[in-house]
């Protein structure tokens, strides 16, 4: 037997279309920031955007919704990583001038995209979203690690 999913309320359509529009330029940058293509972090934000879609309802704190939408988005970009991404065959490049240590960023984003992809990640939401290094860790999901003064 099919299960037919109920229709939520008007209210709710609204809510989750404000919530997207207003984050999905930084769940586009969090994606980003893990996978190698815009095409793939679109993707990725596509996916986050239904799979919250299908969760809106669960979500209890709309406080935490930015977190939630991010949390999401991390998750997915990162199993796309996983599974493999789409291919760039290096026949089809054209031969680069010079090596990696001789790239000159022009700007500040290309030398965030060249950081290890937890480091970008990091860097990304904290001073591109303004998130605190605890909702980083909640995102990410790892443990914030405290150092100690001395």
């Amino acid at each position: 037997m099919e299960m037919i999913k109920a229709v939520p309320a008007a209210g709710v359509r609204e809510r989750f279309a404000a919530a997207a529009q207003a984050h999905t330029q930084s769940m586009y940058r969090a994606a980003r920031s893990i996978l190698d293509s815009d095409a793939d972090a679109e993707d990725a934000v596509s996916e986050a955007l239904l799979r919250a879609w299908q969760s809106f309802g669960r979500l209890k704190n709309d406080a935490a919704l930015r977190a939630w939408l991010l949390k999401i988005t991390v998750n997915c970009a990162k199993e796309q990583r996983r599974k493999g991404a789409r291919v760039t065959y290096t026949d089809d490049l054209e031969p680069l001038a010079g090596s990696a240590e001789d790239r000159r960023y022009d700007g500040l984003w290309d030398a965030v995209l060249a950081l290890p992809e937890d480091q970008r990640t990091a860097v990304v939401l904290f001073y591109y979203e303004d998130m605190t290094l605890s909702q980083i860790a909640a995102v990410l999901g790892v443990a914030r690690e405290r150092s100690s003064p001395g």
